[in-house]
């Protein structure tokens, strides 16, 4: 007999601090991640029955989210409040269902999303702050024995934000996937802003990043361009070249995952 299967859709937040990721590593890693922890706390729900998760985007580990959509299919009928509550219950502090809705049996959360937009932020202040560990990168204004010793340069970075938008084969800010089948992307916004510390006497700031989708590493590799540009040790030529050109070389390191965050996805 076959079983009828309930369908919702769900907005997650979570602080990646804790967990390998988003996506379900499978029980031979026995690594904490976000979709496993998900999926855990609906099998007590529907007495461990099977349960699947499907999410929008394979964060990585260490990478947080406001606003992550996924979908859930469970055997149960139950309200989308109830299971809300029901999951919030089980699931630890640091990863909360902040929305729940019935949904189609055919939706997709990943195909069928229109935009995903990401935060980076990071602090440039002399000393790191303990309040800001582990959800905003420590960047320095001054790097005192780094690769350049130049301030790190705010308007600079401002303005090459804008080479990224648009579409592009962006091969080269990507880490290698052979399960995508085309490396070109389109960005529609990339900016820096500052942040409201919480009215902390710090300096916080963030790139926000609005495109159709994004490869592996992709966000990260694009802000750690953009660091070493704001060090002086590449230019926006050099930028323009590896837009155009496609090379195994790196042009910079990616950015750390703590200051990365999801937050939001557009249908």
């Amino acid at each position: 007999m076959k079983t009828n299967h309930y369908h919702y859709r769900v907005v997650v937040s979570y602080s990646g601090s804790n967990y390998f990721g988003w996506q379900d590593l499978g029980d031979a890693e026995n690594k904490a991640t976000v979709q496993g922890a998900i999926t855990q706390a609906l099998r007590k729900i529907c007495k461990y029955a099977d349960c699947t998760v499907s999410g929008a985007s394979r964060t990585d580990a260490g990478v947080h989210a406001q606003g992550q959509v996924a979908k859930l299919s469970i055997p149960l009928e139950i309200t989308a409040e109830k299971l809300q509550l029901g999951l919030n219950s089980l699931l630890a502090e640091d990863i909360r269902i902040r929305q729940c809705i019935n949904c189609q049996a055919d939706f997709n959360p990943n195909r069928q999303s229109v935009s995903k937009k990401y935060r980076y932020y990071f602090s440039i202040d002399r000393v790191s702050s303990p309040l800001l560990h582990g959800i905003v990168a420590h960047i320095p204004l001054h790097l005192e024995g780094g690769q350049s010793d130049a301030d790190l340069d705010l308007e600079s970075m401002r303005q090459a934000c804008k080479l990224f938008v648009g579409e592009y084969d962006f091969y080269n800010f990507a880490s290698r996937d052979k399960n995508i089948k085309s490396t070109v992307r389109t960005i529609t916004q990339l900016e820096i802003k500052r942040a409201d510390a919480l009215g902390l006497d710090l300096e916080v700031y963030y790139f926000e990043i609005e495109g159709n989708g994004y490869l592996k590493h992709m966000v990260r590799y694009i802000v750690g361009a953009l660091f070493e540009l704001g060090r002086g040790v590449i230019d926006v030529e050099d930028i323009r070249q590896t837009l155009s050109n496609r090379s195994e070389k790196k042009l910079s390191p990616k950015a750390m995952a703590r200051g990365l965050h999801l937050l939001e996805i557009t249908y």
